[in-house]
């Protein structure tokens, strides 16, 4: 009498379907986790832009920066005219973190101004930060 040793074909099927399914939801966990921790980064950039604009806009006789085409400008710095002091308050606004490029809007149109992150990629919608006047 022959004993057969090892696992037969279902067997092998069944388990990697196993291994398969587990691999897929580890990997949709990370990807989601990874673009929630670019978003926290985002929120945190434009508290940092925001906090730097206030500062300007208090040192330089209640005005914010020029905008540069709708963005926030690349240096937050007060050696603009009309403006008294001479600081550099942001050497430069930070990237984004996904492709390191520029990616903060600027709209000083309505009341209140407004710096949004135009890209998040785990909401839905612009996430914007209202500026104080």
């Amino acid at each position: 009498m022959r004993k057969n040793l090892g696992f037969t074909l279902l067997e092998m099927l069944v388990v990697i379907g196993i291994i398969a399914v587990l691999v897929s939801m580890g990997f949709v966990s990370y990807s989601t986790a990874q673009k929630k921790t670019r978003d926290a980064k985002r929120k945190l950039e434009l508290s940092a832009i925001k906090n730097a604009m206030e500062q300007y806009y208090s040192l330089c006789n209640g005005s914010y920066p020029l905008t540069e085409g709708g963005k926030v400008p690349f240096s937050i710095v007060t050696a603009q005219p009309g403006c008294t002091a001479d600081e550099n308050i942001m050497q430069a606004v930070p990237l984004d973190p996904k492709d390191q490029v520029t990616r903060y809007d600027y709209d000083d149109f309505g009341p209140p101004p407004q710096i949004c992150a135009s890209i998040m990629e785990s909401e839905p919608a612009p996430y914007c930060v209202n500026l104080q006047q």
